[in-house]
């Protein structure tokens, strides 16, 4: 599989919250549509089936990629000393 940019991953998660919040607070057929798009873009971006398994592969692929970040400065910074 394919790994989404972070940049990517952070806009989709960021519209789920949004579409979540304002189905939760004023449900109309507009808000679950958004709802319904945003979690299918979650979970395909992510190779899972549900809502509750994207989310938990969100958290697993930002501390992937947060490490891999960290990983990456201290090698630069070794190879710059």
């Amino acid at each position: 599989m394919l790994l989404p940019a972070e940049k990517e991953l952070r806009a989709v998660l960021g519209r789920f919250a949004e579409a979540r919040f304002r189905h939760d607070v004023q449900p109309t057929g507009r808000s679950s549509r958004e709802l319904e798009d945003t979690s299918y873009t979650l979970c395909v971006m992510t190779g899972t089936r549900s809502v509750d398994q994207a989310l938990d592969a969100v958290d697993t692929l930002l501390e992937q990629l947060r490490a891999n970040r960290y990983t990456t400065t201290e090698t630069t910074q070794i190879l710059a000393a």
